[in-house]
């Protein structure tokens, strides 16, 4: 980590950390606080680390007189004017190199000056980077949209969980079971030749009539017999009923 220039790996839980002092500025602010907060989940103590860097709170986490001013500031460019004083004063050396025109110098020439500045690797230079370019966006000496703030999104209340509905199963229709006496087929068979009945008839014309008959479960014998004798006198046999 660098032993001069702060930084956090995310611009939206410093944007958060500022907005909420503005809100409410507590006597002691420290990694807790944030916790408790749902402020930069993770990256407390880098929130931090800036705020001590830019003096608004103590190595102890007690609000800095001049920098409470600054933040109770409800006047947006009254805002930014002190805000921009105390990024100043903390970056002197960055500033005494680029003068004003560090607010917006480019990303690579930042990273070159926190580098040489405090010995860090490519991707801590960045950070550090990025880190002034978000204090200098709060300042309102970057032109840029502010990053959203990494709040952690408040948990649900516990309760009773709610179970869905289960789904009615769908049950397909059970195949209807057949038994020899609940539903019996007798087939008979006409043919029919040129002006003759009978099963030998023949002629140019041929006929096949095909009949099905549902027995009744309950029937007995003679209840199926007189069925086929019937059939037989009327269908098969041509005989009047």
């Amino acid at each position: 980590m660098a032993d001069k220039h702060p930084y956090t790996s995310g611009a939206g839980g410093l944007v958060a950390a500022i907005a909420q002092l503005k809100k409410s500025f507590p006597a002691k602010v420290t990694a807790e606080t944030f916790k408790k907060l749902g402020i930069a989940p993770n990256n407390e103590t880098y929130i931090i680390n800036i705020l001590r860097f830019l003096e608004i709170v103590d190595a102890e986490g007690n609000k800095n007189a001049k920098a409470a001013s600054v933040l109770v500031q409800h006047d947006e460019a009254e805002f930014q004017n002190g805000f921009a004083e105390l990024v100043q004063h903390a970056y002197s050396g960055l500033f005494e190199l680029h003068g004003p025109d560090a607010w917006a110098a480019p990303i690579d020439k930042l990273i070159s000056f926190f580098r040489n500045s405090d010995h860090t690797s490519d991707i801590v230079g960045r950070r550090q980077a990025t880190t002034f370019q978000t204090l200098a966006t709060i300042s309102g000496k970057l032109d840029g949209q502010l990053p959203k703030s990494t709040s952690a999104k408040p948990k649900k209340a516990d309760g009773p969980a709610t179970k869905k509905p289960a789904k009615a199963a769908s049950k397909k229709p059970a195949a209807a079971t057949e038994t020899p006496a609940a539903h019996q087929h007798a087939e008979t068979g006409i043919g029919t030749g040129s002006g003759s009945a009978g099963n030998g008839g023949s002629g140019d014309m041929a006929l096949t009539v095909r009949i099905e008959i549902n027995l009744p479960a309950g029937g007995d014998k003679e209840t199926y017999d007189n069925i086929f004798k019937s059939i037989r006198d009327n269908l098969l046999n041509g005989k009047p009923s």
